[in-house]
């Protein structure tokens, strides 16, 4: 039987409404984080869908020392917490060390494992250990089916709290595929699996991160009709002057049209599965 997970109020697995995590990708100060939550909730009330929101107080895995970061675990999580208390969302961050993963839970509904980490055994644990729901981020390295091996980890400090998210996959030197094929296989340890759409568009290399922002609506409808059961978009509402991954978080001026999309097309594949 599929686990269902519960982020706060909120069912996400088989046969459950589509659900987004979204927000900036890191946190650049507490009024932008205030208002992109402010209108990212006023967007997903507006289409009822539901709606976990994420961002990073540390971005530990950034291209050039030069990079901006993000304002730290104590500055970042007092941020996440104005914006859970302030709007009643869910929060959903990253943590990078073991000794984060208890400080980040007294805030954080989800402990998300970056994909370069997800083999990291003791930040896995210690992700598990708080029994917050832990999203494992699937490297660009591994096979979708490796992804068992991780679930373990979590599993073996009693948590099935699991969501599982890929992310893309390596393919030579330039740029990551997104396989359809990962879906299923993903679903098949039991767990929802999320598709990271921004992410999944990057073109490693570089000084900085590169991106094909422009296939993430195809990639996301790709995944969406491949029965995907939640969608990750990295969203800002200046992206040429995002601090962070500004080549792939996507436009908020035009989220709301993708999202519809996504819906629909989630409510198609849905109806099918019940007739």
């Amino acid at each position: 039987m599929p686990e269902i997970v519960k982020v706060k109020d909120i069912p996400i697995g088989a046969g459950q409404p589509l659900v987004f995590i979204l927000g900036p990708c890191v946190i650049e100060n507490q009024f932008h984080l205030l208002k992109i939550a402010e209108q990212l909730k006023h967007l997903t009330d507006d289409l009822d869908c539901p709606l976990i929101f994420k961002s990073s107080f540390d971005k530990a895995n950034r291209t050039s020392i030069d990079s901006y970061r993000g304002p730290g675990i104590d500055a970042g999580l007092k941020m996440l917490a104005a914006v859970k208390k302030q709007f009643d969302l869910p929060i959903l961050t990253d943590i990078h060390e073991p000794a984060q993963a208890a400080i980040v839970a007294e805030v954080a509904d989800v402990l998300q494992i970056p994909a370069f980490m997800c083999r990291q055994t003791d930040l896995v644990i210690a992700a598990a250990r708080t029994k917050r729901v832990v999203n494992i981020k699937k490297g660009q390295f591994l096979a979708p089916g490796d992804i068992r091996h991780i679930v373990a980890k979590i599993e073996s400090a009693d948590n099935h709290q699991i969501l599982l998210t890929d992310r893309g996959t390596s393919f030579g030197y330039g740029g990551l595929i997104s396989d359809v094929r990962a879906i299923p296989i993903m679903q098949a340890t039991g767990y929802p699996v999320i598709f990271d759409a921004t992410h999944s568009a990057q073109i490693p290399g570089g000084t900085v991160t590169g991106g094909a922002r422009d296939f993430i609506p195809h990639t996301a409808r790709a995944m969406v009709a491949a029965g995907c059961d939640g969608v990750f978009m990295e969203v800002h509402d200046d992206v040429q002057n995002a601090l962070s991954d500004r080549a792939t978080q996507y436009p908020l001026a035009d989220l709301r049209d993708l999202l519809g999309e996504l819906l629909a097309i989630s409510a198609v594949i849905r109806q099918k599965k019940e007739d």
